[in-house]
């Protein structure tokens, strides 16, 4: 009976207050509204986006390698650009009234280039080098942090970045027009600083990597990281006049 009483109490106060002050309740109206249009608004966009996600990993799933070459063709390509574009930009905002400084024409040909390595080549090897990292794994039972460790030392100095960085400026220079004598010169000239610019930055990228993303997702970590990656070289070390390429880093 009580309860009852507190009950019949409240509503006769909301109901005289609703009566008593129509100015507040259409501003609560309208705050109710907003609410929930703002709502709405997050919801469509979570549905989006979950909508993305869903759709990419069944592509993932069914046609795996596919999928990873797809993107790689598109980070490597946007990676280009912004190695071609960044270091423009920095000179623009130098203001630097070098007369000598030249009329900045893009290379369609070389973002091209790097278009075809990440398509054909880079991903795909690169399907096969993480599942068998994960296989040589599992094979040594590794457990825990030793995971990540282990994969970084293979990884890192034992096979892959000696072979994908020899293979990244063989092919950059065969799609150039070079001969076999000048591939081989110009991965004896840059490929030792181009191992020891990698180690420093792509070391801790790849324990983080190894260590909290999943075996299917881990080649688009590096695709993605190798945009911001390109982007640092290309402002830190603008390409010379006399240089080819400078700005074309080796990507993991």
């Amino acid at each position: 009976n009580t309860m009852a009483l507190y009950q019949r109490v409240g509503k006769s106060l909301l109901s005289t207050r609703s009566a008593s002050s129509p100015i507040l309740t259409a501003t609560a109206v309208a705050r109710r509204a907003r609410f929930l249009s703002t709502e709405a608004a997050a919801a469509s966009a979570k549905a989006q986006r979950k909508g993305f996600v869903e759709w990419y990993e069944g592509h993932l799933n069914a046609r795996p390698v596919l999928t990873k070459a797809v993107t790689g063709a598109f980070l490597w390509g946007l990676g280009d650009v912004v190695a071609q574009v960044v270091p423009t930009l920095i000179e623009e905002e130098d203001g630097s009234d070098d007369t000598t400084k030249k009329e900045f024409k893009y290379d369609i040909p070389r973002t091209a280039r790097a278009v075809t390595f990440g398509f054909a080549i880079h991903a795909p090897l690169s399907h096969v080098h993480f599942n068998l990292l994960e296989w040589m794994t599992v094979k040594g039972g590794f457990a825990g942090l030793s995971i990540p460790i282990f994969k970084t030392v293979m990884e890192q100095f034992v096979y892959w970045s000696w072979f994908s960085n020899s293979l990244y400026h063989g092919a950059m220079g065969a799609m150039q027009g070079k001969n076999l004598n000048e591939i081989q010169k110009r991965i004896e000239d840059v490929l030792w600083d181009t191992q020891v610019a990698q180690w420093k930055f792509w070391i801790p990228v790849q324990l983080l990597n190894f260590q909290f993303v999943p075996v299917r997702h881990q080649l688009n970590v590096v695709l993605l990281t190798s945009v911001v990656w390109t982007a640092l070289l290309s402002a830190w070390y603008p390409p010379e006049e006399a240089e080819v390429e400078v700005s074309e880093e080796k990507k993991d």
